[in-house]
């Protein structure tokens, strides 16, 4: 998490919208890390609230969109790349999704494993752009703020233990790699005076 952290702390809010989008067209990102990070970072007022949350939610929404833009124009083609699972799991999945429309893309946006898939399956299954777009915005619109609200309370509730712990940590993290400097050390010395 620090290192998430420096990156947004660095980046701000262009991070945030880079590794949703990313997160959300199907690459292995930790997206509710992020958000969750960000609310954290506005607890701090290092970030603004308000801000997070609506480049969470256009990002979410954008790359949601990418992902079903791919499937609709590449089809199948496309799925069998987005989704790793058998064939005959896919057609089901498409089915499904094809089968409760609105509801299915509405309900994956609360799913980590669905999020990602049910854009190029509602793409690939001929779900209307617009009826998309709706179900998916008001997914975000949900979504987004309980994630991003979950690091501001967390900061709220445990900021300043956490902060002292951070700093703990990183003397301590200092002290592990002495303390394991030197046994190496020592069981090379050890090892040495047997040989001899």
């Amino acid at each position: 998490m620090p290192n998430l952290s420096r990156l947004i702390d660095a980046w701000g809010y262009g991070a945030i919208f880079l590794i949703v989008v990313l997160g959300n067209v199907g690459l292995p990102v930790p997206e509710e890390t992020v958000l969750t990070v960000g609310g954290y970072l506005a607890w701090q007022g290092q970030l603004r609230l308000p801000v997070v949350v609506v480049v969470a939610i256009v990002s979410a929404v954008t790359g949601d969109n990418l992902g079903y833009w791919l499937g609709r124009r590449y089809g199948q083609r496309i799925l069998g790349r987005f989704i790793a699972a058998a064939p005959g799991r896919v057609e089901r999945m498409q089915r499904f999704v094809v089968r409760h429309g609105m509801v299915a893309v509405f309900v994956a946006r609360f799913l980590p494993g669905l999020r990602v898939t049910a854009g190029p399956l509602a793409g690939g299954g001929g779900l209307g752009p617009a009826r998309f777009l709706i179900a998916n915005l008001i997914g975000a619109v949900v979504y987004v703020p309980v994630v991003v609200g979950a690091g501001y309370a967390v900061g709220y509730g445990l900021g300043h233990h956490i902060e002292r712990l951070r700093r703990l940590l990183g003397d301590a993290e200092r002290l592990v790699l002495i303390a394991l400097a030197l046994a190496a050390v020592a069981a090379w010395v050890r090892r040495g005076r047997r040989r001899s």
